[in-house]
This record gives structure tokens, C-alpha cells and sequence, in this order.
């Protein structure tokens, strides 16, 4: 999953600080949790233990996904299980980092977005998290190697978290639309026209543009193009040891140019995804652009919005194969049902219950036997495209970026303080380039 942000989710932030506190407050005092609401106890609950789990973004565990917690519930007569949601992965992992602090608040389970695993594995929180690695059922050794070994804490075999998907990153698109603009309109030979660069792309997008239907943009944000465009490249955000290298990295650059291009072109819809407003799940839902950046879990965020457009999105293989995005379930040692969270973890994460989650939302299984056995599956709402086959081919040319503990926050305030700003605001390149510089520099220690 996650933001997200990501994955997941992310707010502009003109005021950093202010804005990021106000949304931890207001968090803090609306979201349940198994610490703060009482109902995780048997008294009170007719007997029954409530477990909470923290999420953002869609991970397809609820009724509107796979409907594994009712599963759940159905062989755990003794369990009830709560979905505390924030749809702004940003939000919800500030308000986690406070709650950790304090040792109060904490869910049950709580999901970790890629993006902030190797601050979760860091010093100050590595301690505060059940070992995974020596808790029953849990076999760390069923997930794809990079996935455990992005939640093992540096210099030990203690592991935070479970795989639940990863981000293979590829273009979802409409069919009709680009039919309209004169375009291809089949996966494979939509994924020709930009096979190889995302340069091509927004070639792509200026032919589209001559021929768009009225009020459709090509594609939804800059944003969007530039966290895609990053997840094909070798070097992101950090180096091997976990330095900031983001003004120096080869693939920061890349991507923050084509970004650029794209929202100074008018090739966008000037969204800011994932926005609390739900502006950007509004132009899903109203057919406003015709592609999107498309890691794995984001067809279900478009299933979701726009379940009356089922048969019209399609998926094609990107430019080039990258990661965006993919979460973990790990289990505060805080919390009063540490055992149970475990075993429900555990469920979650394994092979059975997340080719279920591909089928109906997406989401591909970081569990290596599911992913080999939804290779040929279909997601319901993209009808015949070949779902399993696009994602697991991307899925094997992944080479993890390195990950460093600031990543996550760098990444915002490129997106949200930088380019949203060029895309929405007509601020210059470079001006923008220079308030994100500023920012990382005030804001995190380095």
C-alpha cells in the first residue's frame, strides 16, 4: 500500500511546522486507537478483545477491499476488529512518531509506508516495536528478500514488520479517452509509444493534448509523474548510508525536470493527490484526466472513486520498471494485546489473504508465493488487461533505491512545497527548488 503515501497522501505546507502540528493535534484527538478508547479490553465488550489497525491510503483489508477482517472475526469469535484510517500518509505517520514518544495512542497494528522504514528501524523507535522475526506463525523468509530486509533493524536480525505489498509502478489510463485523442488504446501498444523513457511520455501528452476531450487533462499532477518518474532510478533520496543526497542525486534531478515540463506544459490537472479536501478523488470519479501514475495499489484508490467507469481504465507498462511505495504491519510492544496483534498480523500478511487483496484492489504481494500465484490473475474492475502479468513483470525488474530515516519528509516537501507550488501557483523553477533547500535545512537534522 501506503501513501503514501506515501505513500500515500501528502499536504502542502507553506507553514511546515504549524500546518504539520495542527493536523497531529486534530489526529490525536479524532482517531480511535487500542490505547485511548477503551474497547480494546474485554470488559465492556461482551467478552470480546477489540484490536485496532492503524492505516492510511486503501490497503483492501475492510469491506470495501477483500473483507478480511470479517474473515477474521468469523474463526476469532473472541476478536473485533477496528480500521482507524487517515487517508494523508504524511498525517498519519507524525502522528504516529508522537504517539510512539509517549508510548499512548498507538493502535494495535500499525501499518509503515516504505518511505518511513528506515526511520521506523532507526534508533529512536527500533526498540518500541515487537521482533517479528521470533513471534509464532510469522515467517520472514516468505516475503521477496528486499522486503524483510528493509525491516530489519540495522546490525540485528530483529524485524519491525510484515510485507504487505510492494509499488511496481506502472501508467493506468483511459481507454475511451485516449481512443478520442486519436491514440492507441490496448496495453501493449500503449505501452510502446513510451517504451523506455519517460521522456516519451510527455510526448505522449502533447499529442493528446491537440485531440483531448473537453476538460480532460492528460495526466493528474506533477507531483504524481514526479514520484513515478523517481521510482525507476538507482539513486533517490539517500545514499547507501542513509545520507541526504537528494540536491546531488542523479535521479532527484531527472525527475524534478520532467516534472517541471510537464506542470509548465499544461500537460496536468494541477492536483495535489491525495488531498484532505478530496478534490483529486473527485476528478477521478468526474473523469478529469486520462492517465495517473499507477503503482499497484493505486487501482484500487481508482476503483473506489470511480466504480461507474469499471471497463474503462486500463494498465500498461511504464517507461521503465520502479518501485513506488509498498507498507508493513508492525505491532507496538505498547499496546494490551500484543499476542493477538501478532497472530492478526500474521493473517494479513500471508499468501492466501493477499492474492485476495490483488483481486479486488490491487495491491501486489510483497508474500512471494502470492505474487507468483496472481502472475496471471485479473483485477475484476480493469476487465481483460492483464493485471497480474503487468505488475509481477514489473515486480522482477525492481531494484530497490537505497532508503534513507529522512526520505519520507524530503519527498513531501519536494512534492507539496515544491512543485505543487510551480503547478498551481506559477512559482519559478528554481525559486521553488530553493524554498524546498531552505526547508530541508531548517527542518531536519542532518
Amino acid at each position: 500500500m501506503r501513501i503514501s503515501g506515501t505513500p500515500r497522501g501528502r499536504a502542502r505546507r507553506t507553514a511546515v511546522t504549524s500546518a504539520a502540528g495542527l493536523a497531529v493535534i486534530a489526529l490525536l484527538t479524532t482517531a480511535c486507537s487500542a490505547s485511548d478508547d477503551g474497547d480494546s479490553d474485554s470488559a465492556g465488550g461482551g467478552g470480546k478483545i477489540t484490536l485496532h489497525v492503524g492505516t492510511f491510503g486503501t490497503f483492501g483489508f475492510d469491506k470495501k477491499g477483500a473483507d478480511l477482517y470479517t474473515a477474521y472475526e468469523k474463526t476469532h469469535p473472541n476478536i473485533k476488529i477496528v480500521e482507524d484510517n487517515v487517508q494523508d500518509g504524511q498525517k498519519y505517520w507524525d502522528t504516529l512518531k508522537l504517539r510512539m514518544s509517549r508510548n499512548s495512542g498507538l493502535a494495535d497494528i500499525q501499518a509503515i509506508e516504505v518511505g518511513y522504514i528506515a526511520e521506523a528501524t532507526g534508533p529512536t523507535m527500533a526498540s518500541k516495536w515487537v521482533d517479528l522475526s521470533k513471534a509464532k506463525g510469522a515467517d520472514t523468509s516468505a516475503f521477496v528478500d528486499y522486503k524483510t530486509k528493509q525491516a530489519t533493524v540495522p546490525g540485528s536480525d530483529q524485524v519491525i514488520g510484515l510485507g504487505t505489498d510492494i509499488g511496481p509502478m506502472a501508467i493506468c489510463y483511459r481507454k475511451d479517452y485516449f481512443k478520442q485523442a486519436g491514440l492507441a488504446s490496448e496495453p501493449d501498444a500503449v505501452a510502446k509509444l513510451w517504451q523506455g523513457d519517460w521522456a516519451k511520455f510527455l510526448d505522449v501528452g502533447a499529442q493528446f493534448k491537440k485531440k483531448a476531450p473537453k476538460g480532460v487533462s492528460f495526466t493528474d499532477s506533477a507531483s504524481g509523474l514526479f514520484n513515478a518518474v523517481l521510482s525507476a532510478q538507482p539513486q533517490q533520496y539517500s545514499d547507501a548510508n542513509g545520507k541526504l543526497v537528494y540536491d546531488t542525486s542523479p535521479g532527484v534531478k531527472k525527475a524534478w525536470d520532467l516534472a517541471v515540463k510537464a506542470a509548465e506544459g499544461g500537460y496536468t490537472a494541477k492536483l495535489r493527490q491525495f488531498d484532505e479536501k478530496g478534490t483529486w478523488n473527485a476528478a477521478i470519479k468526474n473523469g478529469k484526466f486520462a492517465t495517473v501514475a499507477c503503482p499497484a495499489w493505486m487501482t484500487g484508490i481508482i476503483k473506489d472513486n470511480a466504480p461507474k467507469d469499471k471497463g474503462k481504465w486500463a494498465i500498461a507498462l511504464p517507461p521503465q520498471n520502479g518501485n513506488w511505495g509498498g507498507s508493513f504491519l508492525g505491532v507496538p510492544k505498547s499496546g494490551k494485546h500484543v499476542k493477538e496483534a501478532t497472530e492478526l498480523a500474521t493473517y494479513l500478511t500471508a499468501a492466501a489473504q493477499q492474492e485476495k487483496v490483488f483481486g479486488v484492489n490491487g495491491n501486489t504481494p510483497s508474500n512471494k508465493a502470492a505474487l507468483t500465484a496472481t502472475e496471471s490473475a485479473k483485477i475484476a474492475y480493469f476487465g481483460d488487461t492483464p493485471a497480474g502479468k503487468i505488475y509481477s513483470t514489473i515486480a522482477q525488474g525492481i531494484t530497490p533505491a537505497p532508503i534513507g530515516a529522512n526520505d519520507g519528509q524530503v519527498k513531501t516537501f519536494l512534492t507539496d512545497n515544491g512543485i505543487l507550488d510551480i503547478e498551481q501557483r506559477g512559482t519559478a523553477p528554481k525559486k521553488a527548488w530553493d524554498n524546498v533547500t531552505k526547508l530541508v535545512n531548517d527542518k531536519i537534522e542532518q
